[in-house]
């Protein structure tokens, strides 16, 4: 079994060019192996994927290793960095501390409140607030490096200055998230410049890895096309959005 703080690696397939780079940061409790479906996924479409440890357990190092991918010329670009749960406030600090080589933010579930907690009774209840994914529930169930009750800690670092980010940022978001509501979301969102907040319907907590993980994959996958033809790219998708797939 992998160390929680191990770099899990997806890359595009053999003979096909790399079409970009991203680093992910994973939530309270995780680690980058929870994200495989959603590495392997993206990784389909060309682009590498670097899944690295919670930071909570370790910032700097955590941290270090990912300003590190991405001000490393020989990844390929655009290099994007994704945060999911707390993952996505530590991505947010990255982008507002102007590290190099950050081309946009993707950022999933993002704690928008210090009081966005989970309030689960035992492991099922956490299950729910998490996700409604039979897979994925079986996933985190068997995973004996994940840290059950983490999503119950106080969400930390704090979220910067929205005047602080200046890369694009694509944020995507459960309707029927109950740790983060949308609407708070909507709120921590709303006075970043140009992002692009997709809230996905049915969708709890996990964001990338709930019911509506294809839909979640497919906007990810829009946003980083848009992007490499111009940062100034248009809409992605509208909220919200959820196709029968998703949900079978």
């Amino acid at each position: 079994m992998s160390s929680p703080q191990s770099v899990h690696a997806w890359d595009e397939p053999t003979g096909i060019a790399p079409r970009g780079t991203l680093v992910l940061l994973p939530g309270r409790g995780e680690h980058g192996g929870v994200y495989e479906r959603f590495g392997r996924r993206i990784a389909a479409d060309g682009y590498r994927v670097r899944a690295l440890g919670d930071a909570a357990l370790a910032p700097d190092a955590v941290l270090d290793e990912a300003a590190k991918l991405l001000r490393d010329e020989t990844v390929p670009g655009p290099r994007v960095l994704v945060g999911a749960d707390t993952g996505a406030l530590y991505a947010a600090q990255l982008a507002a501390h102007g590290t190099p080589g950050l081309d946009a933010l993707i950022l999933a579930g993002l704690p928008a409140t210090p009081h966005a907690t989970a309030t689960a009774r035992d492991w099922e209840d956490e299950l729910d607030q998490r996700t409604a994914c039979p897979t994925h529930r079986g996933r985190l169930t068997s995973d004996a490096a994940l840290r059950r009750g983490a999503l119950a800690d106080t969400p930390t670092p704090e979220l910067p200055a929205p005047t602080d980010v200046s890369v694009p940022v694509l944020a995507l978001h459960g309707a029927d998230d109950t740790v983060s509501p949308l609407a708070d979301a909507r709120l921590a969102y709303g006075a970043l410049p140009g992002v692009e907040l997709v809230s996905l319907a049915g969708t709890r907590h996990d964001a990338l890895n709930d019911l509506t993980h294809r839909t979640a994959a497919a906007t990810v996958v829009l946003f980083l096309e848009r992007l490499r033809l111009s940062p100034d790219r248009g809409r992605v998708a509208l909220a919200p959005i959820a196709t029968r797939e998703d949900l079978a």
